[in-house]
């Protein structure tokens, strides 16, 4: 184990191996199957160019021979910021069949994430764009290669300037004598924190590939399936649930999006024949503001999955309507556990649950402040454990000590309640509630009413400090064509039944959400937005 992890105690580790969790497979291994069995049936499509099991299993092997060309060995950590293209699976693959561990940044990440993850995880290279989206990622790279003494290589796709060019690094194989084992690390992802920089997550080839295969069969993904990329390949939904990665290990197809918008997605859909694809809610919602008003053929889409983040019940209600396909709810983290609707299940579990557990060997535990268990269908913390939770961050002992129960339960951050069928429907985070004088409101319950307004495009609510309550409420909302008053909404809430302690204190109209690098809409920066608003009108008094 990779200096700075923790391992999973012996008895659970020989447990998920006898019970076949664990099947000892490495991702090199996976894609040399795939390419044995799928060989010239296309893996993956990016706008004219397609490229097969086998040319991607050949490209991987030539890339693993220039990177090792380069010096970069087992355990060795890669910086890894690349848009969605077809070179971020040959990338990948070659560094797994080096055993050398890629380290997932998006490709909104700027220096000062990027210089932490070169920093703490001691990188060894960094591979980026040259450009991507008007951004030159080469600027990025010089300040990085400047403060980071064990940086050796920047590796650029596209012009490399006075860095080494990608494309000079496919060479012939040659025997890689490489020994990589499926315990070993296989990569650092990033946590999903809203507060500091993000931690780093390390992920087995026994874990990691456990969860897509369970993904894959709980989705229905196979040989036959197009999943279409349009979220940031290298987050942790986009890549496994089922992902790109599920898709690649069912021998299907990925395609590739440049981007999410309607205008860049449905004319994939419709001409590459997508059956799958994955969102968060705020692009959901985007999405179903403008399928009405095109005209392309979207009947090939058999599943739309939303997850990421809570998608209200009144939004969930419009999907299937809209696009004539199976709405999938999936509710998971990078550290492991995640839970997926099943697509037979009953619509109104489809709508107001985030779905259950994917493994029967997922353990699950919603408890009150003091870690008691809270009784069935109240609101607590979850935590939880598995063949493909991890037991610790990467060198952050002092975190785990706080971020892990004694006995290894992951205190996920989330609350949750859960129904007498076992599945968990998302209360909120616990820093995302909100204690308005001893009573507490869960945002998003007062955000799935907002959206029920005709008017109310999209609605977040997050809290306000007041001397006399500790906190209040305000929503920030995206207006449809005419934004509503603030007295209509509140009107508006009182009469669908709302506690009136649950009814905004305030409301703030907006044009748009600041987004987190995923997409999510970033609640940090909304109570930031409203803390900066109320204190200048303090100054000015």
């Amino acid at each position: 184990m990779l200096t700075g992890c923790t391992s999973w105690p012996k008895e659970f580790a020989d447990l998920y191996r006898k019970e076949g969790c664990w099947k000892g497979e490495t991702f090199g291994e996976m894609l040399r199957e795939r390419a044995k069995v799928h060989g010239e049936r296309i893996a993956i499509t990016s706008g004219e160019r397609n490229m097969s099991y086998a040319e991607l299993d050949n490209g991987a092997d030539r890339l693993a021979a220039g990177f090792q060309e380069l010096g970069i060995k087992k355990s060795d950590r890669v910086v890894v910021q690349l848009p969605n293209v077809i070179e971020f699976f040959e990338v990948c693959f070659a560094l797994f069949r080096l055993g050398a561990l890629p380290v997932f940044a998006l490709p909104s990440h700027r220096s000062s994430e990027i210089n932490y993850f070169c920093e703490f995880a001691e990188a060894v290279a960094y591979i980026i764009p040259d450009k991507h989206a008007g951004f030159d990622y080469r600027d990025l790279a010089r300040g990085a290669k400047s403060k980071n003494d064990t940086l050796l290589n920047v590796i650029v796709l596209g012009e490399e300037e006075e860095f080494v060019n990608l494309a000079d690094l496919y060479i012939d194989p040659t025997k890689n004598e490489t020994k990589v084992d499926s315990c070993d690390i296989a990569f650092l992802q990033l946590s999903g924190g809203s507060t500091g920089l993000s931690k780093l997550i390390p992920r087995t080839h026994d874990d990691y590939i456990y969860s897509l295969r369970l993904s894959a069969e709980i989705c229905q993904v196979n040989m036959n399936s197009v999943y279409l990329a349009v979220l940031p390949i290298a987050h942790n939904y986009p890549l496994s649930s089922p992902g790109i990665l599920g898709t690649l290990y069912a021998g299907g197809r990925v395609v590739l999006s440049p981007g999410p918008s309607p205008d860049e997605a449905f004319p994939l859909i419709e001409k590459e024949g997508v059956t799958i694809t994955a969102l968060v809610p705020p692009l959901a919602l985007r999405w179903l503001d403008a399928v009405s008003t095109r005209d392309h053929d979207l009947s090939s889409l058999q599943v739309i999955q939303v997850g990421g983040a809570k998608f209200s019940a009144e939004a969930a209600r419009r999907v299937t309507p809209a696009f004539g396909c199976k709405l999938q709810q999936v509710f998971g983290m990078a550290e492991g556990l995640v839970n997926y609707t099943r697509l037979n299940d009953p619509d109104e579990i489809i709508i107001n649950t985030q779905g259950r557990p994917m493994s029967e060997y997922d353990e699950i535990r919603i408890v009150d402040e003091e870690d008691r268990d809270v009784q069935q269908g109240q609101v607590g913390h979850l935590l939880t454990r598995g063949p493909y939770t991890i037991c610790g961050y990467y060198k952050a002992e002092e975190h785990n000590a706080k971020a892990f129960t004694m006995d290894g339960f992951y205190r996920t951050g989330d609350l949750v309640s859960m129904t007498d069928s076992g599945y968990i429907v998302v209360e909120g985070r616990d820093k995302d509630q909100i204690n308005r004088g001893g009573e507490k409101i869960a945002a998003e319950e007062v955000e799935n009413h907002l959206l029920a307004h005709d008017a109310v495009h999209d609605a977040a609510i997050v809290s306000m400090t007041d001397d006399y309550l500790g906190e209040r409420s305000c929503a920030f909302v995206i207006p449809r064509d005419h934004a509503p008053t603030a007295k209509e909404l509140k009107q508006f809430l009182k009469e669908r039944g709302l506690a009136v302690f649950k009814i905004p204190d305030r409301v703030e109209f907006i044009d748009s959400f600041p987004k987190t690098p995923l997409g999510k809409v970033s609640k940090k920066a909304l109570r930031q937005t409203i803390s900066d608003k109320l204190n200048s009108r303090i100054t000015m008094k």
